[in-house]
């Protein structure tokens, strides 16, 4: 079942990667990738890392005036 959770994404990133441009468009196939090497059984990758929630707190320090 896991394995076509992540087939699943995988397809998804690559049907959106048909349409964006070039950045967006490498990014998501190599989302794909990391997807389909996932959905393998047995697979060695372990778990995607947890997306970033937010950005690095060193571009807020200050008062926040300018």
């Amino acid at each position: 079942m896991e394995q076509e959770f992540y087939s699943g994404f995988a397809q998804r990133a690559r049907d959106l990667a048909e349409n964006a441009d070039p950045f967006t468009r490498r990014r998501l196939l190599e989302l794909a990738k990391r997807y389909d090497a996932q959905s393998k059984p047995g697979s060695s990758h372990g778990r995607l890392p947890a997306p970033r929630a937010a950005p690095p707190t060193a571009l807020f320090s200050g008062s926040g005036e300018t």
